[in-house]
Protein backbone atom coordinates (compact mmCIF):
# COMPACT_ATOMS: atom_id res chain seq x y z
CA UNK A 1 0.00 0.00 0.00
CA UNK A 2 0.91 3.65 -0.44
CA UNK A 3 0.09 5.95 2.47
CA UNK A 4 -0.40 9.41 0.96
CA UNK A 5 -0.83 11.29 4.24
CA UNK A 6 1.40 10.57 7.22
CA UNK A 7 3.17 12.76 9.78
CA UNK A 8 6.32 10.66 10.08
CA UNK A 9 9.08 13.27 10.11
CA UNK A 10 10.53 13.93 13.55
CA UNK A 11 10.40 17.20 15.42
CA UNK A 12 8.79 19.50 12.87
CA UNK A 13 5.06 19.34 13.67
CA UNK A 14 2.66 17.44 15.95
CA UNK A 15 3.91 14.06 14.76
CA UNK A 16 6.92 12.14 16.16
CA UNK A 17 9.31 14.22 18.22
CA UNK A 18 12.33 11.95 17.73
CA UNK A 19 13.77 9.66 15.07
CA UNK A 20 13.04 6.72 17.37
CA UNK A 21 9.36 7.61 17.35
CA UNK A 22 9.44 7.97 13.56
CA UNK A 23 10.94 4.48 13.26
CA UNK A 24 8.30 3.05 15.60
CA UNK A 25 5.58 4.52 13.41
CA UNK A 26 7.24 3.10 10.28
CA UNK A 27 7.45 -0.38 11.82
CA UNK A 28 3.71 -0.40 12.51
CA UNK A 29 3.07 0.79 8.96
CA UNK A 30 5.25 -1.96 7.52
CA UNK A 31 3.48 -4.64 9.54
CA UNK A 32 0.16 -3.34 8.24
CA UNK A 33 1.30 -3.72 4.64
CA UNK A 34 2.42 -0.18 3.77
CA UNK A 35 5.54 0.02 1.64
CA UNK A 36 5.54 3.70 0.64
CA UNK A 37 4.80 6.61 2.95
CA UNK A 38 4.47 10.19 1.77
CA UNK A 39 5.68 12.44 4.56
CA UNK A 40 3.11 15.23 4.91
CA UNK A 41 4.11 17.54 7.76
CA UNK A 42 1.87 20.51 8.41
CA UNK A 43 2.66 23.71 6.57
CA UNK A 44 0.62 26.34 8.39
CA UNK A 45 0.80 29.47 10.49
CA UNK A 46 1.75 27.26 13.45
CA UNK A 47 4.21 24.99 11.64
CA UNK A 48 6.15 27.05 9.11
CA UNK A 49 7.88 24.19 7.39
CA UNK A 50 9.51 24.59 4.00
CA UNK A 51 10.66 22.18 1.31
CA UNK A 52 14.30 22.23 2.48
CA UNK A 53 13.29 21.25 6.02
CA UNK A 54 11.03 18.51 4.68
CA UNK A 55 13.76 17.17 2.37
CA UNK A 56 16.21 16.93 5.27
CA UNK A 57 13.66 15.08 7.38
CA UNK A 58 12.90 12.62 4.58
CA UNK A 59 16.61 11.92 4.09
CA UNK A 60 17.10 11.39 7.83
CA UNK A 61 14.20 8.96 8.14
CA UNK A 62 15.10 6.99 5.01
CA UNK A 63 18.69 6.65 6.22
CA UNK A 64 17.49 5.33 9.58
CA UNK A 65 15.02 2.95 7.93
CA UNK A 66 17.74 1.54 5.65
CA UNK A 67 20.08 1.04 8.60
CA UNK A 68 17.35 -0.87 10.41
CA UNK A 69 16.34 -2.90 7.37
CA UNK A 70 12.75 -1.68 7.46
CA UNK A 71 11.18 -2.13 4.01
CA UNK A 72 9.43 1.22 3.87
CA UNK A 73 10.34 4.14 1.60
CA UNK A 74 9.48 7.70 2.60
CA UNK A 75 8.78 10.33 -0.06
CA UNK A 76 8.48 14.10 0.43
CA UNK A 77 5.18 15.93 0.59
CA UNK A 78 3.29 18.35 2.80
CA UNK A 79 -0.16 19.01 4.23
CA UNK A 80 -0.69 22.65 3.37
CA UNK A 81 -3.30 24.64 5.27
CA UNK A 82 -5.58 26.52 2.91
CA UNK A 83 -5.16 29.70 4.93
CA UNK A 84 -1.40 29.65 4.39
CA UNK A 85 -1.38 29.28 0.60
CA UNK A 86 -1.17 33.02 -0.05
CA UNK A 87 1.95 33.27 2.13
CA UNK A 88 3.93 30.62 0.21
CA UNK A 89 6.12 31.56 -2.74
CA UNK A 90 4.83 29.82 -5.90
CA UNK A 91 8.17 28.12 -6.55
CA UNK A 92 8.31 26.94 -2.94
CA UNK A 93 4.78 25.59 -3.25
CA UNK A 94 5.61 23.51 -6.32
CA UNK A 95 8.44 21.97 -4.29
CA UNK A 96 6.01 20.63 -1.69
CA UNK A 97 3.87 18.41 -3.91
CA UNK A 98 3.19 14.77 -3.09
CA UNK A 99 6.25 12.76 -4.06
CA UNK A 100 7.39 15.45 -6.47
CA UNK A 101 4.36 14.95 -8.73
CA UNK A 102 1.74 17.52 -9.76
CA UNK A 103 -0.59 17.11 -6.76
CA UNK A 104 -0.67 19.20 -3.57
CA UNK A 105 -2.37 18.02 -0.37
CA UNK A 106 -4.62 20.89 0.70
CA UNK A 107 -6.03 20.98 4.23
CA UNK A 108 -9.50 22.51 4.68
CA UNK A 109 -10.37 24.37 7.87
CA UNK A 110 -12.00 22.62 10.83
CA UNK A 111 -14.28 25.61 11.38
CA UNK A 112 -18.08 25.41 10.89
CA UNK A 113 -17.74 27.38 7.66
CA UNK A 114 -15.36 26.72 4.77
CA UNK A 115 -16.00 30.01 2.99
CA UNK A 116 -13.35 30.73 0.39
CA UNK A 117 -11.83 27.25 0.41
CA UNK A 118 -13.22 26.53 -3.03
CA UNK A 119 -11.63 29.65 -4.49
CA UNK A 120 -8.27 28.61 -3.06
CA UNK A 121 -8.63 25.21 -4.70
CA UNK A 122 -9.63 26.72 -8.05
CA UNK A 123 -6.73 29.18 -7.95
CA UNK A 124 -4.24 26.35 -7.44
CA UNK A 125 -5.71 24.44 -10.38
CA UNK A 126 -5.53 27.54 -12.58
CA UNK A 127 -1.81 27.70 -11.73
CA UNK A 128 -1.33 24.17 -13.08
CA UNK A 129 -1.30 22.33 -9.77
CA UNK A 130 -3.69 19.52 -8.97
CA UNK A 131 -5.48 19.33 -5.65
CA UNK A 132 -5.97 16.48 -3.19
CA UNK A 133 -8.31 17.59 -0.40
CA UNK A 134 -7.21 16.17 2.95
CA UNK A 135 -9.77 14.54 5.27
CA UNK A 136 -12.87 16.35 3.91
CA UNK A 137 -15.03 14.18 6.16
CA UNK A 138 -13.67 16.08 9.17
CA UNK A 139 -14.42 19.53 7.75
CA UNK A 140 -17.57 20.87 9.42
CA UNK A 141 -17.97 23.35 6.59
CA UNK A 142 -18.41 20.49 4.12
CA UNK A 143 -20.96 18.89 6.42
CA UNK A 144 -22.97 22.11 6.11
CA UNK A 145 -22.33 22.57 2.40
CA UNK A 146 -21.34 19.38 0.60
CA UNK A 147 -22.09 21.12 -2.71
CA UNK A 148 -18.83 23.07 -2.40
CA UNK A 149 -16.88 19.82 -2.15
CA UNK A 150 -18.83 18.26 -5.00
CA UNK A 151 -18.12 21.23 -7.27
CA UNK A 152 -14.40 21.01 -6.52
CA UNK A 153 -14.38 17.29 -7.33
CA UNK A 154 -16.25 17.85 -10.57
CA UNK A 155 -13.67 20.51 -11.49
CA UNK A 156 -10.77 18.09 -11.03
CA UNK A 157 -9.93 17.96 -7.32
CA UNK A 158 -9.87 14.60 -5.57
CA UNK A 159 -10.13 13.66 -1.91
CA UNK A 160 -8.22 11.53 0.57
CA UNK A 161 -10.10 10.52 3.70
CA UNK A 162 -8.57 9.26 6.93
CA UNK A 163 -8.86 5.53 7.61
CA UNK A 164 -9.70 6.20 11.25
CA UNK A 165 -12.80 8.12 10.17
CA UNK A 166 -14.22 4.91 8.70
CA UNK A 167 -13.81 3.26 12.12
CA UNK A 168 -15.51 6.06 14.03
CA UNK A 169 -12.34 7.38 15.67
CA UNK A 170 -13.45 10.96 15.07
CA UNK A 171 -17.06 10.36 16.03
CA UNK A 172 -20.14 8.83 14.47
CA UNK A 173 -21.07 11.98 12.55
CA UNK A 174 -17.71 11.98 10.79
CA UNK A 175 -17.98 8.24 10.06
CA UNK A 176 -21.42 8.64 8.49
CA UNK A 177 -20.28 11.59 6.40
CA UNK A 178 -17.24 9.65 5.20
CA UNK A 179 -19.50 6.83 4.03
CA UNK A 180 -21.82 9.35 2.37
CA UNK A 181 -18.86 10.66 0.39
CA UNK A 182 -17.93 7.11 -0.62
CA UNK A 183 -21.50 6.45 -1.73
CA UNK A 184 -21.49 9.64 -3.81
CA UNK A 185 -18.14 8.74 -5.47
CA UNK A 186 -16.27 11.61 -3.81
CA UNK A 187 -13.53 9.55 -2.16
CA UNK A 188 -10.43 8.62 -4.13
CA UNK A 189 -7.90 7.58 -1.51
CA UNK A 190 -7.75 6.38 2.08
CA UNK A 191 -4.63 7.32 4.06
CA UNK A 192 -3.61 6.97 7.68
CA UNK A 193 -2.94 10.60 8.66
CA UNK A 194 -0.87 8.90 11.36
CA UNK A 195 0.96 10.98 13.93
CA UNK A 196 2.38 8.23 16.14
CA UNK A 197 2.30 4.46 16.69
CA UNK A 198 -0.53 4.41 19.27
CA UNK A 199 -3.03 7.28 19.50
CA UNK A 200 -2.97 8.22 15.80
CA UNK A 201 -1.61 4.96 14.43
CA UNK A 202 -1.04 4.12 10.75
CA UNK A 203 -3.80 1.61 10.08
CA UNK A 204 -5.53 1.59 6.70
CA UNK A 205 -6.50 -1.86 5.39
CA UNK A 206 -8.42 -3.11 8.43
CA UNK A 207 -10.53 0.05 8.52
CA UNK A 208 -11.34 -0.24 4.83
CA UNK A 209 -12.38 -3.87 5.21
CA UNK A 210 -14.53 -3.13 8.28
CA UNK A 211 -16.34 -0.38 6.42
CA UNK A 212 -17.30 -2.85 3.70
CA UNK A 213 -15.00 -1.30 1.11
CA UNK A 214 -12.66 -4.24 0.64
CA UNK A 215 -13.36 -4.41 -3.08
CA UNK A 216 -12.02 -0.87 -3.38
CA UNK A 217 -8.91 -1.36 -1.25
CA UNK A 218 -6.47 -1.76 -4.13
CA UNK A 219 -7.93 1.27 -5.92
CA UNK A 220 -7.94 3.44 -2.77
CA UNK A 221 -4.51 2.49 -1.44
CA UNK A 222 -2.46 1.47 -4.48
CA UNK A 223 -3.81 2.46 -7.90
CA UNK A 224 -4.95 6.00 -7.17
CA UNK A 225 -1.99 6.87 -4.92
CA UNK A 226 0.43 5.53 -7.54
CA UNK A 227 -1.21 7.71 -10.20
CA UNK A 228 -0.97 10.74 -7.90
CA UNK A 229 2.75 10.20 -7.39
CA UNK A 230 3.48 9.57 -11.08
CA UNK A 231 1.17 12.23 -12.49
CA UNK A 232 -0.72 9.66 -14.55
CA UNK A 233 -4.51 9.94 -15.02
CA UNK A 234 -6.56 8.86 -12.01
CA UNK A 235 -8.03 5.43 -12.81
CA UNK A 236 -11.80 5.07 -12.77
CA UNK A 237 -13.33 3.60 -9.65
CA UNK A 238 -14.31 -0.05 -10.06
CA UNK A 239 -17.86 -1.16 -9.36
CA UNK A 240 -18.32 -2.58 -5.88
CA UNK A 241 -20.92 -3.74 -3.41
CA UNK A 242 -20.31 -2.62 0.16
CA UNK A 243 -20.07 -5.44 2.69
CA UNK A 244 -19.74 -3.99 6.15
CA UNK A 245 -18.29 -6.10 8.92
CA UNK A 246 -20.14 -4.99 12.06
CA UNK A 247 -18.03 -7.15 14.33
CA UNK A 248 -14.71 -5.83 13.03
CA UNK A 249 -16.01 -2.27 13.01
CA UNK A 250 -17.08 -2.64 16.66
CA UNK A 251 -13.59 -3.87 17.58
CA UNK A 252 -11.99 -0.90 15.81
CA UNK A 253 -14.29 1.49 17.65
CA UNK A 254 -13.42 -0.15 20.98
CA UNK A 255 -9.71 0.27 20.22
CA UNK A 256 -10.34 3.92 19.34
CA UNK A 257 -12.02 4.15 22.76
Amino acid sequence: MIDLHCHILPGIDDGPQSIEESLALARVSARAGTRTIVATPHVSSRYRNDRATIARGVEQVNRALAAEGCAVEVLPGAEIAAGSISEIDPEELTGMTLGGGPWVLLEPPFTPLAAGFDEIGYSLMRRGLRVVIAHPERCAGFHRDVTMLGDLVRTGAITSITAGSLAGRFGERVRRFAMKLVDEDMVHSVASDAHDEVARRPGIAAEIEAAGLGELREWLTELVPAAILSGDPIPARPAFRARRSRRLLARLRDRAG
